[in-house]
C-alpha cells in the first residue's frame, strides 16, 4: 500500500519534512519543525490531522456500514466521585480537553458530542489503544497459523533481533509487557527514551532499527513494566509471519468486518513500517466497534472475528505481577492482559489507554462501551487529577451505572 503524500497547512509556520524523498536542509530544522508541532498548546490541532505531518497508510472503510442505533443525547450524570474527590462532569470533560466522547449500551448510542476541532467523521490519533487493535491481529494470525505458539520467542521470527533486548524472550512476555527490557516512558523528561523513539520517528527513521538497540535489563516474566516498543516488535512479528502489512491485515481481518464507516489511517516510518504502538487513527465511532467487538468475545453479529479463547486471554491477568496492585509492576493500579488494560473490580472491566486520556472502556456487566478522544495540555501535570486514568475510570463507571459497594 502506497504512502500518503505529505500535505502542507498554510495556518502552519513550520512544516514537518519527513516523507521520504522530500528533504530539509538540515536534520536540526527537520527535529525542530517535529518539536513544533508536538507543543503543547497545538495538539488539539495536530491529535485530528496526524496525516498531514507523517507518512499514512490507508484503512478502507467497509463496503457496508454498521451504523449503531442512536437516541436524543441522555442527560450525564452532573458529578461523580473519585477518591473522595466530587467532579463536576461538565467541568471534567471540559478541563481533561476532551474532543470527542461516546457512550453506548446495550448496543445503543445515549451519548455522543465533539469539541475542539473533532466531528463524527474527524480521524483522531489513538496513541496506545493501538496497541490493543494490534493484539487482537496478533490473535487472528495465531488463529490462521501464521504464528503457531506465544510461547515462542522473538528470535524465531525475527533474527534480526538477535543481540538486542529481546533475544531469547518469550513471545507472551512481549504481549503481557514483562520483557525486562530497559526503557524509560516519561514523556514529559525530553531525555527519556519515548522521547529519543520519537525524535527518531519524527525524522522517519527506522523503528526496527530503534527495537534492536535495547538491551535487557531484568529477568523476562518477572517484572510488568509498559515499554511502548515491545509492540512494535509484536507488528513486526504480525507483518513477517503473515507477509502482510498491519494497515493491509487490519483492514482485510477487523476493519471491514466489523464495518467501519469511515476510513482510518496509519501513520509509518520513512521505512513505510506503521507505528504499532500507537499510530492509528480512525473516527470515534469506529473506536467504539473495537469495543463492541471485544464485549461480544470477539463475534461480531454471528462472525467470529478474533477467537474467543484470544479475547479471554488477553483481558485476563495470569501471573502475580501482572495482576493489580503487584509490587511487580511498574503500574500496578491496574492489571494487565494482552495489551489491554484491567481495572480491579468485580465487573470485568477491560479499557484500551493511550496518552493525553484516550480510553476504550468496556464493561460487560452493564454492556456499556466508552470511547473519549482528548488532547489534554495538562497531562505532564502528575499532581492534575483531571489527566488521571483513576479519575476517568470512575467518570466511566459513573456512565455505566457500576454499583459501588
Amino acid at each position: 500500500m502506497n504512502i500518503q503524500k505529505l500535505k502542507i497547512p498554510a495556518i502552519i509556520l513550520f512544516a514537518i519534512i519527513i516523507v521520504i524523498g522530500i528533504s530539509c536542509s538540515t536534520k536540526t530544522e527537520e527535529l525542530k519543525d517535529f518539536k513544533e508541532v508536538m507543543k503543547l498548546e497545538n495538539i488539539e490541532y495536530t491529535f485530528i490531522n496526524m496525516d498531514e505531518y507523517f507518512p499514512s497508510k490507508k484503512v478502507k472503510k467497509a463496503d457496508q456500514a454498521f451504523v449503531f442505533p442512536q437516541i436524543k443525547n441522555i442527560q450525564l450524570p452532573e458529578s461523580f466521585n473519585s477518591k473522595e474527590v466530587n467532579y463536576n462532569t461538565q467541568k471534567f470533560i471540559d478541563s481533561s480537553y476532551t474532543q470527542g466522547l461516546i457512550f453506548i449500551q446495550n448496543d445503543t448510542i445515549l451519548y455522543e458530542d465533539y469539541w475542539r476541532g473533532q466531528t463524527g467523521s474527524v480521524k483522531h490519533i489513538s496513541w496506545s489503544m493501538s496497541k490493543s487493535y494490534v493484539s487482537a491481529l496478533f490473535g487472528i494470525a495465531m488463529e490462521e497459523g501464521y504464528i503457531k505458539s506465544v510461547e515462542q520467542t522473538v528470535g524465531e521470527y525475527l533474527p534480526e533481533l538477535k543481540g538486542s533486548g529481546y533475544e531469547g524472550v518469550k513471545i507472551k512476555d512481549v504481549l503481557q509487557m514483562s520483557t525486562g527490557v530497559g526503557f524509560d516512558e516519561t514523556y514529559s523528561d525530553p531525555n527519556a527514551d519515548i522521547n529519543r523513539y520519537w525524535d527518531d520517528f519524527g525524522n522517519g527513521k527506522s523503528q526496527d532499527k530503534f527495537a534492536a538497540s535495547l538491551k535487557n535489563e531484568i529477568t523476562p516474566g518477572t517484572f510488568n513494566q509498559y515499554v511502548s516498543i515491545n509492540t512494535h516488535v509484536l507488528g513486526m512479528i504480525i507483518v513477517k509471519a503473515t507477509g502482510k502489512s498491519l494497515t493491509e491485515y487490519l483492514q482485510e481481518k477487523i476493519w471491514k468486518p466489523i464495518g467501519a464507516e469511515f476510513d482510518a489511517y496509519w501513520i509509518a516510518d520513512g521505512e513505510g513500517m506503521e507505528m504499532a504502538l500507537g499510530g492509528l487513527n480512525a473516527a470515534l465511532r469506529d473506536y467504539a466497534k473495537l469495543g463492541r467487538l471485544y464485549l461480544n468475545k470477539g463475534n461480531w453479529n454471528g462472525n467470529q472475528i478474533i477467537p474467543q479463547s484470544w479475547v479471554e486471554a488477553s483481558t485476563h491477568s495470569t501471573e502475580e505481577h501482572l495482576q493489580a496492585n503487584s509490587e511487580n509492576s511498574s503500574s500496578p493500579t491496574f492489571g494487565y492482559g494482552y495489551q489491554w488494560w484491567i481495572p480491579d473490580g468485580d465487573q470485568g472491566e477491560i479499557m484500551a489507554i493511550g496518552v493525553f486520556n484516550q480510553y476504550i472502556y468496556i464493561n460487560p456487566t452493564t454492556h456499556t462501551v466508552i470511547v473519549k478522544n482528548s488532547a489534554n495540555k495538562n497531562y505532564y501535570d502528575g499532581s492534575n487529577l483531571y489527566a488521571s486514568t483513576t479519575t476517568h475510570l470512575e467518570f466511566f463507571r459513573a456512565l455505566a451505572g457500576v454499583k459501588r459497594k
